[in-house]
């Protein structure tokens, strides 16, 4: 048994705004909650926004990468991100590196890449999601989705899914001290009906622990990765059926 990446979240301070932002990005739809943006076709997976009050500080665990056929879509991408209230930002990039860093309505850094880039060849528009974190937090994951290395140098690492898509990378030491809760983070589902006990149980012996519970998700089991990077193995109605047999028996005291 593996999870499945139910969806990315992003913590926001507007929501609904953010999503628009990103939404518009990526062509992506809406859901009627105004605050997910939905896949298009397997594989991608949804990006949600999630209400925070908390500021942002520093760099982000995860940074975003667009990929671009040509020049000129390059440079559309950029204006299309600047006319919806992007901006550039400015990390000590050279113009000879190709890519364009850029910053969403919140600061959320992402980076749109050069047409021709090989690494990204196939992956779709959201090529890459760019992680800070060790090759052992990669090999975590691999084994926490069941998807295959696919970089692993220089203590780099990548996944990707077995159908393709978008790829989760690491860069390697050095890492940032981590001071607080990201601002981005995985929801996981259990890839079997009924199964986040024995999904939960997997997931710690990986090398995962469990954290106090969250507020975004009650009835979500909040993890951190063997970085400390947070994320949440979410329930099924089979699971919350079980839970609430279980409490049901507590409360009426049979065996």
């Amino acid at each position: 048994m593996t999870s499945q990446l139910h969806e990315l979240c992003f913590d926001a301070h507007d929501p609904p705004a953010l999503a628009r932002f990103w939404g518009r990005l990526l062509g992506r739809e809406t859901a009627a909650d105004g605050v997910t943006v939905l896949p298009r076709q397997q594989p991608e997976f949804p990006i949600r926004f999630l209400l925070t009050h908390e500021g942002k500080t520093g760099p982000n665990q995860i940074h975003l990468h667009l990929t671009s056929t040509s020049p000129g879509d390059q440079q559309a991408i950029v204006a299309r991100a600047l006319e919806l209230g992007g901006h550039h930002l400015d990390v000590g990039q050279t113009p000879e590196e190709g890519h364009i860093v850029l910053a969403d309505t919140e600061g959320n850094e992402l980076c749109v890449i050069e047409p021709g880039n090989s690494y990204l060849a196939g992956c779709g528009f959201l090529g890459e999601l760019a992680c800070d974190g060790t090759r052992e937090v990669g090999y975590f994951w691999s084994a926490a989705l069941g998807w295959p290395l696919v970089w692993d140098q220089d203590e780099e690492t990548a996944i990707q899914s077995p159908a393709g898509g978008t790829k989760i990378a690491w860069g390697g030491p050095p890492v940032r001290p981590k001071t607080r809760r990201n601002r981005m983070h995985f929801h996981l589902a259990p890839s079997v009906r009924g199964g986040r006990h024995a999904e939960l149980d997997r997931l710690v012996s990986l090398g995962a622990t469990r954290l106090p519970s969250g507020s975004d998700v009650p009835d979500g089991v909040l993890m951190a990765d063997p970085d400390g990077n947070e994320f949440c193995l979410l329930p099924d109605d089979a699971d919350d059926a079980d839970e609430a047999a279980d409490a049901g028996r507590v409360v009426d005291g049979s065996p």
